[in-house]
């Protein structure tokens, strides 16, 4: 499979990412509502938006600005490899 390079499609996929996140919590959150579902349903979103920011950002400008990264089992991979080598 090829990389994605069309801006318009690069574009389009984070729009369906976004579009697909909202509609799974709201699933999540109708099937059980609840104030305590809804934190955390919040606080799981954020979570994880937290260790993507981590894992490609902190990682790359500030742990080893020689990483680069093209997905998250890179990133695993990349992870377990330097908990080896310490």
């Amino acid at each position: 499979m090829a990389d994605l390079r069309n801006p318009k499609w690069i574009w389009f996929k984070g729009w369906l990412f976004l579009g697909t996140g909202i509609a799974a919590a709201v699933l999540a959150f109708l099937e059980c509502p609840s104030w305590r579902n809804a934190i955390y349903l919040s606080v799981t979103i954020w979570a994880f938006c937290r260790f993507y920011y981590f894992a490609f950002y902190v990682i790359q400008n500030y742990v080893d600005p020689g990483y680069r990264f093209s997905g998250l089992g890179a990133f695993v991979r990349y992870a377990l490899r330097q908990k080896r080598d310490r």
